[in-house]
């Protein structure tokens, strides 16, 4: 290992409530706050508000029609039956639960038209733009459960090409990302207010597929996801949110499997991961906005989950100015020469934010393309910024791979150091390259063994 390292046993509980001595004794008590909502026992098929199962008929004044009378009478079910529904944007309400029977498939309309203008938040900045596929705005108890199928109906001739790769249907001088990314970049640099960041429809940023946007008591259960748009499972500044048993899979760009932003008490358990980017990735606003908003992303357990194809497995960042705290991921699979990294931190100076305590145990790692462990400051801008990223109290345990380049690779600032990191019972297998740490302050490495060598080094 080479850098600046300082060699001593951090204090990886500092700042949490519960027994010092096990950070995960604080798990039991966020899981005690973190309750599915239960919806009453009423149906609103949306059939019978005019939904037509072929495929091609416009069923989205049907779904809205069957989730007003659902919320409108209290609550309960808006079931889909099987078949095949076209729709466009879907907006949920409180007390619905959307129910996605075996059998049934939503798929979204390729028309654009169909997503209006709503607040949400791209990439870490708030804006106007296309509606999620399934957006719920400032609302309770909500859910979409069931065992059936929900199609984004993307590909590299729709939504996907306006990230500009070539590879996925753009070609010079078609329309992208690009010049609105940038924009809106400016915009939130500059403090222009939301209302006033106006996209959508005759503009190029792709929205969310299920997006609730400062929602209590969150449900999404077993469903099937795929072909997403962009990010998958967005939660914006959420509280009380459980994600279980999805089948989530998707290969167009951006299309990360969950990525809880600004959120308190999330449980993502038993989900399955295939995706073009990360397969889980915790956020907490871009740059200016994300300090604006100021929220941090905290109290986030992972457990069950099993991770194929994406960048990283469990990941933090990049988008992450708000800060993280309290990040338990446990037992989880991961396997795929097509994964970049098992738990990836990602930060730099344009974002700054502290990211604290997390703590993952117990992950089966076969092969990775990258790394078993990654915390790295030069992500993107790198430098390039006048904020500092704070990264202290990562407790990795239990971890093993079979094939990566690195065991671990950790890159601080020389003004900014990585501070407190344990590793411990870790087995890192078809290793091909040394370690990389640069500018790491009190590094622990305990049982740590890469291609069955020691490298402890406090004994």
């Amino acid at each position: 290992m080479g850098g600046a390292i300082l060699l001593a046993r951090p204090n990886l509980m500092e700042g949490l409530a519960s027994d010092p001595r096990d950070p995960w004794s604080e798990v039991p008590k966020i899981l005690e706050r973190i309750k599915a909502p239960v919806f009453p026992n009423r149906d609103f098929d949306v059939s019978k508000f005019g939904a037509v199962s072929d495929n091609s008929t416009d069923c989205t004044g049907a779904f809205q029609k069957a989730i007003t009378a659902c919320h409108e009478a209290g609550g309960g079910r808006v079931v889909v039956s099987p078949g095949q529904y076209l729709t466009g944007a879907i907006m949920l309400k409180s007390n619905v639960n959307l129910h996605v029977l075996q059998g049934a498939t939503i798929r979204f309309t390729r028309d654009t038209k169909k997503y209006p203008t709503v607040f949400t938040r791209w990439e870490g900045m708030e804006l106007m733009n296309y509606s999620p596929f399934i957006y719920a705005f400032e609302q309770e108890n909500i859910a979409v459960t069931g065992k059936g199928t929900i199609d984004g109906n993307c590909d590299c001739e729709h939504w996907w090409p306006w990230k500009g790769r070539t590879n996925c249907g753009w070609k010079q001088g078609d329309p992208d990302q690009a010049k609105d990314r940038d924009q809106l970049f400016d915009m939130a640099e500059k403090g222009v207010p939301v209302n006033e960041r106006v996209f959508g429809e005759g503009h190029y940023l792709r929205p969310q597929f299920i997006q609730p946007y400062r929602c209590k008591n969150v449900l999404l259960e077993d469903v099937t996801l795929f072909n997403s748009p962009m990010w998958q499972v967005h939660p914006v500044l959420c509280t009380n949110v459980t994600v279980r048993g999805l089948n989530i899979s998707s290969f167009g760009p951006n299309t990360d499997g969950c990525d809880p932003e600004s959120c308190t008490d999330v449980l993502i358990e038993k989900c399955f991961f295939n995706t073009g980017d990360d397969c889980i990735a915790i956020k907490a606003g871009r740059n200016a906005d994300g300090r604006r908003v100021n929220v941090p992303s905290r109290n986030i357990v992972i457990r069950n989950c099993h991770m194929k194809d994406g960048h990283g497995g469990v990941t933090v960042g990049s988008e992450i100015s708000g800060g993280v705290n309290n990040v338990f991921a446990e037992n989880c699979q991961m396997d795929s020469p097509h994964l970049d990294i098992a738990v990836r931190i990602k930060n730099n100076a344009m974002r700054g934010g502290l990211l604290e305590n997390i703590f993952v145990r117990n992950i089966d790692v076969g092969e990775v393309a990258m790394a078993g462990v990654s915390i790295d400051f030069y992500y993107e801008e790198g430098e390039a910024g006048k904020f500092t990223p704070v990264t202290r109290n990562v407790d990795v345990r239990n971890l093993k791979t079979q094939k990566a380049q690195y065991a671990l690779y950790l890159r601080g600032f020389k003004n900014a150091p990585i501070e407190g990191i344990y590793v411990g019972d870790c087995d890192f297998n078809g290793v091909t390259k040394p370690n990389v740490v640069e500018n790491v302050k009190d590094i622990s490495l305990r049982n740590v063994r890469v291609n069955g060598k020691l490298i402890n080094n406090n004994g």
